[in-house]
Parts: structure tokens; C-alpha cells; sequence
């Protein structure tokens, strides 16, 4: 626990939450964001800038720094090769790179937390270092989901559970007990925006204030490295595109800024629920 903790920064709000987490537990942090990707707040942390394909600097660094266990977390889209400044180390593992490059997210992500580990490192889930930032069990905020909503919701955990194997996607919306999309390369957002687009255009033909956005862990998903994330921008997004509500996971999804997305979602009317996983006491 004395050694300082490494977070990997991609984009996005979630990065800075895990080390606010990390730091009120007494735990010293180094930041390594993600050129590209990263912004500007986390040159107010002690920080590191890294490239993608620079994995020799990055060991070199972590090494440098002290730091045994790592977290990855925060958005970053897969590169292309071609697209990269290879170091020598990570030119020595390209018959592997394009191996992982060729499977699913679960795959890569998965093999790139193995070359860490095979570099000495220990890889260390965002939840273990923040847990207060996981989703908790039950209704959040003042809107509670009516018999169609929760009917909507067990249909998406189960389109979910047949899914997740497949390394599809974490997310889908459910309208009516139909899904009428599913998350996959864009990402919750972007999918959100999609349904919005489909409801404006007459594809989606149901009334305003239907259908849910569900979200969990794919099956046998490393948590360590890729777990679902929930912030205010999927709130916005859910209510343009016309939802009832969002269903997330409890324990497998964090949330960044709760208390700020509560009120966008009160205000909207949209409601926020928190579901125990399979096998869960009260599921």
C-alpha cells in the first residue's frame, strides 16, 4: 500500500473520480494519461504523459515512479497500427498486437492486462480503489419505474445474458419487451443517439417516456480493465432519445458525479435503478 498506484487516463470523467477515491483512502497516485484522449485536468495531479505504442516508455516509467499496481480506466478508442509511434519494446510484441487487434473489446483489452502482468505489474480493478463510485442496488432519485418498465428491463437483462459470451456489448435499449437496439463499436451514446435519431425519423413508433436503457458486465468480463461506466451524458442521452428510464447493474457499473446526474434525471422524469446480478440475494 505504500508504493504509489499508477492510473492508465483515457478520456472522460472517470479517471480523476478513481483517484479522488484513491486519495481519500490514504493512497499516493501517479496519473499516466493517454495523449489523445486525456485532457487538461490531470496536469493538477502528479502526472505522466504516454503515447498508444509507446509500451517501453510506460514500463520505464511506472518503474521509475514505483508503482506496482495499475488501473486502466477512462475511453480510449482502438488504434490502428499504422496509426502508431512504436517504441522497440512494443515493436517486439506486434505478432501479438495483431493478434489481439483481431478479436472482440473483452479479447484485447483482456491480452493488454496480460502484458502487464507478464511486465511485473499487478492490475488492480477501478472498483477496488473507489468503491463508493459503483452503482448501488435499488431506486436512485424520485422517479420509480412502472409494471411496463420493469417488464422492459427483464428482457434486456436476459438479451444481455445471451449476448455477453458473444463480446457484443454491455448496453441495449428495450421498448415495448422488443429491443429495438443494441450497443456495440459507438458505445452507449452514440447508440442513444441513434434510438433518438430512429424515434424522430418514424422508424421507433412508441409513445414519449417508453422504453429503458439497460447496462451490466458482459459474462466473464475482467472488471479489472473494462468496466461499464455511467454518467451524465447517458442521463441527457436518455432523455432525447424519449426513455422511461436507465437499469444498470448494481456493483458492475461505476458512476461518475451521481448527484449531479440525479437531478438532471429527476428533472426529466427519467428513472434510475440499480438491479442485483444472477444469483444475487434479492435479483
Amino acid at each position: 500500500m505504500g508504493a504509489p498506484l499508477a492510473i492508465i487516463c483515457g478520456g472522460g470523467a472517470f479517471p480523476l473520480a478513481v483517484a479522488e477515491g484513491a486519495r481519500r483512502a490514504g493512497r499516493e497516485v501517479v496519473l499516466f494519461p493517454v495523449r489523445g484522449f486525456a485532457d487538461a485536468a490531470f496536469e493538477a495531479w502528479p502526472h505522466v504523459w504516454i503515447s498508444l505504442g509507446r509500451f517501453g516508455f510506460l514500463k520505464s516509467e511506472l518503474r521509475r515512479r514505483g508503482c506496482r499496481d495499475v488501473v486502466f480506466i477512462g475511453n480510449v478508442l482502438r488504434p490502428r497500427i499504422r496509426d502508431l509511434r512504436l517504441d522497440w519494446a512494443t515493436v517486439q510484441l506486434l505478432p501479438r498486437a495483431f493478434a489481439l487487434l483481431r478479436g472482440g473489446d473483452d479479447y484485447l483489452l483482456t491480452g493488454l492486462g496480460r502484458l502487464m502482468e507478464e511486465s511485473g505489474f499487478r492490475l488492480v480493478g477501478a472498483h477496488e480503489v473507489a468503491p463508493e463510485i459503483l452503482m448501488p442496488a435499488g431506486q436512485l432519485g424520485a422517479v420509480a419505474p412502472d409494471a411496463a418498465a420493469r417488464e422492459d428491463i427483464a428482457r434486456g437483462r436476459d438479451a444481455l445474458a445471451v449476448m455477453g459470451p458473444l463480446d457484443i456489448g454491455q448496453g441495449l435499449v428495450v421498448m415495448n419487451r422488443h429491443v429495438v437496439a443494441v450497443e456495440a463499436a459507438e458505445g452507449t451514446d452514440l447508440m442513444l443517439a441513434r434510438v433518438a435519431e430512429l424515434r424522430g425519423n418514424g422508424r421507433i413508433k412508441m409513445p414519449a417516456r417508453c422504453g429503458v436503457l439497460v447496462k451490466r458486465p458482459k459474462t466473464g468480463q475482467d472488471l479489472r480493465i473494462d468496466l461499464p461506466s455511467f454518467g451524465a451524458r447517458t442521463v441527457e442521452g436518455a432523455v432525447r432519445a424519449g426513455l422511461a428510464g436507465i437499469a444498470l447493474e448494481a456493483g458492475g457499473v461505476i458512476v461518475a458525479d451521481s448527484a449531479a446526474l440525479l437531478r438532471l434525471a429527476d428533472q426529466a422524469g427519467l428513472f434510475i435503478l440499480g438491479f442485483e446480478r444472477e444469483g444475487a440475494q434479492g435479483s
